[in-house]
């Protein structure tokens, strides 16, 4: 466990403060397809596979590069490597402005995605400068950060309409610069870097940092992250085209509602690592799967139109009844508010177990995490618009989050009960117990 000696609450503050408005600003950045790219597919007339496929890339990305973005934050702290991150990404997004070609897109979208890099360095950064009992909650207030998708769901449509969608990528690019000078001037080193500087010691080599993924238990945790994390960023940047194209709604009111989906996927990951510093992230992760499992079974029901054979009218005439069912807009708004909500608590959850288990290794395991679960953000995206120019059913991609989700459900279950097994002789071969012994 790492020394906090000399760091005062107000370090602790202004840390906090300053790592998570910069996260905000990337995750702004890294999911501004989700807006600018419904113009471009209209402008270049893509297909929905080729739409996924724009929407995603970023994603991969800021998936691969959180392995090595998380070791270089261990070796050479966060207040050099965030600044220093936000700057490359802007230069990738102030060029987005002028490519005309689908396949410069996906370049430029490649750099772009660096943004996404920016979570593993706050959360190695961060943890640095916390008590264990209380990196929970300081995790879950950085991790907040992710409201930046809402900042674009809500802001970026109406930047679009004022400005075009080109002068939005270049005002994006300015806030990325502000944001770095800003945070390398307010920023401290952290209390480990202050002490190697101090003592002459040399930070701990990559190989032994990246011992940890060896563990079993690290790649369970980037499977429940797969899902609170890939699946929200691939919502935030599919839901405007599912308004769209489902309900047919304006490019503006597709944003307004994806970004109260967004919202609470964000805000409330500061009361999700509370909840796991005060309850335990094993039932936050319980609660978070079993309400996306209702939550997606109720959105997976396509709109469909029922006959029924009725009685016959007086003269003997077949009557045929007809009706439809489907799920309204309001309450479609509202199921993903309900989603969102308990996805922000399990990414809170599931970041909440690293830095107790894995204290030295923190951007390491974090950064592998991280990248799964950014993994999906990359991957259910492409695998939306495939399901819809395959079945032509909007509610495909919700049934399709419903069986990863039972999956990821069912696994972690019995890794959980195996592991208690293991731990406590009584329990085994005891199946009357619900959980340990009294």
């Amino acid at each position: 466990m790492h020394e906090l000696d000399g760091v005062s609450k107000g370090d602790q503050y202004r840390v906090l403060g300053l790592s998570t408005l910069a996260f905000t600003v990337c995750f702004a950045v890294w999911t501004i397809f989700s807006i600018i790219g419904v113009k471009i597919k209209g402008e270049l007339g893509l297909s929905e596979t080729q739409f996924g496929l724009l929407v995603a890339t970023p994603v991969l990305t800021g998936s691969l590069s959180r392995i090595f973005l998380g070791v270089w934050t261990d070796q050479f702290g966060g207040r050099l490597m965030l600044p220093l991150q936000m700057l490359i990404t802007a230069v990738s997004v102030w060029l987005l402005a002028s490519v005309q070609t689908y396949a410069v897109f996906l370049m430029i979208a490649l750099g772009l995605g660096l943004a996404g890099g920016s979570f593993i360095i706050g959360i190695a950064y961060v943890s640095r400068w916390f008590e264990a009992e209380h990196q929970g909650t300081a995790l879950g207030i950085f991790g907040a950060g992710n409201v930046g998708a809402a900042v674009t769901n809500f802001a970026a449509p109406f930047l679009v309409i004022a400005v075009g969608w080109q002068d939005t990528a270049r005002i994006y690019a300015i806030a990325l610069i502000v944001m770095a000078i800003v945070f390398y001037i307010f920023a401290k080193e952290d209390p480990i870097r202050v002490k190697q500087k101090a003592t002459g010691a040399k930070p701990v080599s990559a190989a032994k940092q990246l011992e940890p993924l060896k563990n079993i238990q690290v790649w369970r945790f980037a499977t429940y992250y797969f899902f609170v994390f890939g699946a929200f960023v691939a919502f935030a940047s599919f839901l405007p085209r599912y308004y769209v194209g489902a309900y047919g709604v304006t490019l503006t009111a597709a944003g307004m509602f994806a970004g109260m989906y967004s919202l609470p996927g964000s805000v409330f990951r500061a009361l999700g690592g509370w909840m796991s510093d005060v309850w335990g992230a094993r039932f936050v992760m319980y609660l978070t799967f079993i309400v996306s499992l209702i939550v997606l079974f109720i959105m997976s029901y396509p709109e469909t139109s029922y006959s029924v054979k009725g009685i016959p009218n007086a003269g003997g005439a077949e009557r045929l009844i007809t009706f439809s069912f489907g799920i309204p807009l309001y309450f479609f708004v509202f199921l993903t508010v309900i989603l969102g909500f308990v996805m922000s608590l399990g990414k809170a959850a599931v970041y909440k177990h690293i830095p107790v288990y894995f204290p030295d290794n923190v951007g390491a395991v974090g950064g592998l995490v991280g990248m799964i679960g950014g993994l999906g953000g990359f991957v259910l995206p492409i695998a939306f618009g495939i399901l819809l120019d395959v079945f032509h059913v909007w509610s495909v991609v919700f049934m399709l989050m419903f069986l990863i989700v039972a999956v990821s459900t069912i696994w972690m279950h019995l890794a959980i009960r195996k592991g208690d097994r293991e731990k406590i002789p009584e329990l085994r071969g005891r199946t009357h117990l619900s959980d340990v012994p009294q």
